[in-house]
Parts: structure tokens; sequence; C-alpha cells
């Protein structure tokens, strides 16, 4: 068997648009070509290119100018791969030069985050600055005479007290005061809830009504005057505001009472015979109670009289046929109440009931015991886990009744 040798020169020039390997030619028999060896490449190499450090090479692809044929490099000439860029024939290369380096000494720039996990990161710290600050966060900047309100899935409560007694009393105890009356029949003492920062308070109006000088304690011990804004006798709501209301005031959060079921654990902040910020803890025992009360201011002023002039409010009022603190007289109204087993004593009236989010769901208004009963002998006193309040929606409805003055004016 003979073998042939091509010598240099002598390679066929295919053009851009023959077979990546054309056809081999006929030679003389006396040179025939092994049929083992694979046909010689149909294009001359390409001489090597030199490019400097951080330079990206690629062979030359035919695309990017004539093909040293009169045709423009389409990727569709003959090279060394059939339907890929092929070289042209100057032998071009592709050079792409490497994104330059950082300045010596300085770090790479680091790629800011972006989209949604940014997103999602900024409201978290959001969330977590306002925590239990929610109520008092809307209070400032919508205006000093707008009620913070809620549903009662609204946690005012930082989430790692959520659902503790400790947890709402820290969290709702300073919107809660101290309410000292003082009229022609003597003194009384009840409770009351700040609902804005311009300093409103809603109270019973048993608490007030008939009051010439209103005494308002804070959380923190400090006292101011107040005066009666608008009352309702037949809900048994006041409305006073506090006469230079200092900055800063924390106010409470008035939630949904429609949301509330028998059975939910409540906790009721008040100032008992004069204990300021007494809490006291229970559950809602039933709903939609009728409570009768005395329309009739002068039939509080007679109960303080009889009392002695002095200590707390004994309004009269009466539940199921029997009477407390006296004869309600013949002027009454009935309210729906929401009943608590937490302990409620005379001076928690117009104080708040509050569920375990922190949410108000009832002002304190009236409290069984029975040395209150009018029919019974017995002299001992105090709860026996029969207190009501009124719901928080019946007040939040009232409001802009009791700002103009109340319907008793």
């Amino acid at each position: 068997m003979t073998e042939s040798f091509r010598r240099s020169g002598e390679y066929p020039q295919g053009d851009d648009h023959g077979s990546a390997y054309p056809q081999q030619q006929s030679h003389p028999s006396s040179s025939p070509v092994n049929p083992e060896w694979p046909p010689p490449p149909a294009y001359r190499p390409a001489p090597p290119v030199h490019a400097e450090p951080g330079t990206t090479v690629w062979p030359g692809s035919g695309h990017g100018g004539d093909g040293g044929d009169g045709h423009g490099g389409d990727g569709h000439g003959a090279g060394p791969y059939a339907g890929h860029p092929g070289s042209d024939a100057a032998g071009s290369t592709a050079v792409f030069a490497a994104p330059p380096a950082p300045p010596e000494g300085q770090a790479p720039a680091k790629r800011r985050a972006k989209g949604p996990f940014a997103l999602l990161a900024a409201v978290a710290i959001v969330a977590a600055a306002i925590g239990g600050g929610t109520a008092y966060g809307i209070q400032e900047l919508t205006g000093n005479d707008t009620v913070a309100s809620s549903s009662t899935s609204a946690s005012v409560v930082p989430t790692s007290q959520k659902g503790t007694v400790s947890g709402v009393a820290k969290a709702v105890s300073p919107s809660i005061v101290e309410i000292s009356a003082t009229s022609n029949a003597g003194s009384s003492t009840g409770s009351g809830v700040i609902i804005t920062t311009g300093g409103e308070i809603v109270t019973n109006n048993h608490v007030v009504s008939g009051a010439s000088a209103i005494k308002v304690r804070l959380n923190n011990g400090k006292s101011y005057t107040a005066s009666v804004v608008g009352t309702d006798s037949k809900k048994d709501l006041a409305l006073i505001k506090l006469e230079n209301a200092p900055s800063g005031l924390r106010t409470a959060t008035l939630g949904d009472s429609a949301g509330v079921q028998v059975g939910d654990q409540v906790v009721a902040i008040g100032s008992p015979e004069g204990l300021t910020g007494t809490v006291t803890s229970g559950i809602v025992s039933a709903l939609d109670r009728d409570v009768t009360v005395s329309t009739d201011e002068s039939q509080g002023q007679q109960q303080q009289q009889q009392g002695g002039g002095s200590g707390s409010e004994q309004w009269p009022f009466e539940f199921g046929g029997r009477q407390f603190n006296g004869d309600t007289g013949s002027s009454t109204t009935t309210y729906k109440a929401l009943q608590t087993d937490a302990s409620l004593n005379p001076g928690n009236s117009g104080g708040a009931l509050i569920d375990m989010n922190g949410n108000i769901v009832g002002i304190n208004s009236a409290m069984y015991s029975a040395a209150s009963d009018s029919s019974s002998s017995s002299s001992s006193a105090g709860s026996v886990g029969l207190g009501f309040a009124i719901p928080i929606n019946t007040v939040k409805s009232d409001l802009a009744s009791l700002r103009a003055g109340g319907s008793d004016s």
C-alpha cells in the first residue's frame, strides 16, 4: 500500500457557501490517498493572536466583516463547524476586553439588594418600631381629636407579652385616669379612658353628673382640671376634657365589641376606692344583659348624702328586677351590657374593660355586691363577680353627639 503526502499550499480553498469538507480532487494513480486518513481541513489555519492579559479571545466568526471573498460573514460559510461562525480569509479574531479592575487598595463594589427582599426587610423594621405604640402614632399623625379605633384582632400589646394580663396592664394603664367629682351633695370617685391626645376622656355620666368641679389624676400621678363636654344619661355616658392638657398623653385604642364572645378573657383597669390604676382580670360571662340606670342626677346625689357625702359614687342601677345602690327612681333608661366576672368595685365606674390584645371593648358601669342590694340585710361589701360594662361600639356611636353637648344639653 502506498501513501501520498501533500506539500504546503496544496490545500484547496472553499468558499463561504461550500461544504466544510470539499470533495477531494483526483490525483494521478501514482499517488493515491489512503482512505483511512481524514481529509485535510478546507481552510488555512489562522495564525495565533497575541492579546494582553485581561482580554478574552474568540475565534474569528465571519459575522463582523467581509469574509475575504466580497461577501459579509454571516456564519453560514465554510468553516470548522457547519452552520456556525467560521474564519474569514484574514483569520480575524474577536477580542473582548475584561471589565477594568478597581483601583489598587479599593474593594470591588457590592451590588445593592433590590426587589421584594429589600421591601420586606423595610416593612419588618417599621413594624418592629411601631410595636405596641400603634394607636399613639396614629393619634400624633392624624390630630388631637382623632380616636384610635380598630377591630379586636389588632394588637396594642407587644408581641412578647401578648395574651398576658401584665402585658395588657403595661400597654393600657397609661390611658386610664382617676376622676374626682365634687358637687353640692359631696364628692365621688370614678375612672375614665383617654381617647385623644387633646385630652378627651370617656367616662360614665353618673361619675360627673351634677359636678361643680372635676379633677383628673393621670397614671403618672399628675392632676389636672377638667370640664364636661357632653353627657348622655340614657346611655350613662359622658365626655370630659382636660384643661391645658399636657403633651404626650397616651390614648387607648377602641376595639369592636361586636366581636366579643362569651368566655373571652378580659382585663379591667380603674380606681376602686381611690386606688389608682388597679388591675383585675376575668372573662366575659354573658352578652346583652339589660341594665337599668337612673337618668335623674338627684338620685345619685341622694345616695351620696346617705353615704356620708364622700367616697365612691353610689349611682343606683337595676338588674334582673332588683335594685342596687338605692332606688333608681321613676326616670330610668336601660342599655345592653357586657357581663364580666372581673372584679369591679365602687370607683371602677367609667374605667376600661379590655381584651387581651389591649383594645377597649367596654366602659365599666355597674357592679353587684351584697351590700348594694336594697333588699339585703347583709353588711358585707365588695365584688362577687357580677360586673357590667357598656359595649364600646355604643360609646363610639355616641361620640359625635357627646362632642356636640350630648343628648342632655
